[in-house]
């Protein structure tokens, strides 16, 4: 039997125990308030300490990047079209006092869902610049020249003698779906110059470079152009889809009698209309996707 000694001597180690536990628990709950007071703080200030005063790389998608890049010629081809379509020029000086300061934003007075601007930000780090335009729009010329487009004779445009604005076509709609083009024009300076066998007006991808629209004085004439012939080349060239004939035939359409229209897929069932005609009397073959 147990002593009275004994007993003592157990019910005392029992309450040390019982002693130890209870200071172990309130030990490890004040840890945990502690832990959840101050925790995500110093978790904080440890994780800004790796990313304070530190260079940092990191991927991340530009909004709008390479949107345009998505379009296929097609498509590309039926947004300048529908924007140089939507455009509506001054029919008077007094009118044109009427209108908004266009010419200051680079805004023209607009129809439906399309845009036509003057691009003044400039081009992009992948887009042709002012000072490479000259020379890829002789590219393009002779491209177009050894595809039995133009005849040999055409001249290489100068920059001297050349005016050139970069323009963004816009789907209003679809922001996304944007070309910017650059149009190359002989300057007013040269009214009185020989425009025999040079460009007149053009525009010019200024991501490719392709040609999509052109006035050239030419030496031929109506009888040697095969429009047929000019269109499907020219189709080749822009990396499109062949056309589809025109179903209208109204000598009206146009200001000359000598021209032929086609058909091109578009955008949402909708398609774009190419013309290739002369000038008569000027001797200017034309290639144009508007109106």
């Amino acid at each position: 039997m147990k002593t009275i000694r004994d007993r003592l001597a157990g019910w005392k180690g029992w309450s040390m125990e019982k002693n130890t536990l209870t200071v172990c628990f309130l030990g490890f709950t004040v840890l945990v308030i502690a832990a959840s007071v101050w925790g995500p703080e110093a978790l904080a200030e440890y994780q800004d300490g790796r990313i304070l005063n530190e260079t940092h790389l990191e991927e991340v998608e530009t909004a709008g990047e390479g949107y345009r890049y998505t379009l296929n010629g097609n498509e590309r081809l039926y947004i300048l079209s529908q924007c140089l379509n939507s455009q509506t020029l001054p029919e008077s000086e007094q009118n044109a006092w009427t209108r908004s300061n266009g010419a200051e934003t680079g805004y023209q007075e607009l129809e439906g869902t399309y845009a036509f601007v003057v691009n003044h930000r400039g081009p992009s780090g992948e887009e042709i610049t002012d000072e490479e335009i000259y020379g890829i729009c002789n590219s393009g010329l002779d491209m177009l020249k050894e595809a039995g487009i133009l005849p040999e004779n055409v001249k290489n445009v100068e920059k001297a003698s050349y005016d050139a604005v970069l323009y963004s076509a816009i789907d209003v709609l679809e922001p996304r779906n944007n070309v910017a083009v650059w149009k190359l024009s002989l300057s007013n300076s040269q009214k009185n110059a020989n425009k025999e066998n040079r460009l007149i007006d053009a525009y010019i991808d200024a991501d490719s470079g392709k040609l999509y629209e052109f006035y050239i004085r030419t030496s031929i004439a109506w009888e040697d152009v095969d429009a047929d012939e000019i269109i499907n080349k020219w189709s080749n060239y822009m990396g499109i889809s062949l056309p589809q004939p025109y179903e209208s035939v109204n000598p009206l359409l146009e200001t000359t009698p000598y021209f032929k229209k086609y058909v091109f897929s578009g955008m949402g069932g909708g398609s774009t209309v190419v013309t290739v005609g002369f000038y008569e009397g000027i001797n200017e073959l034309f290639l144009k996707i508007s109106k």
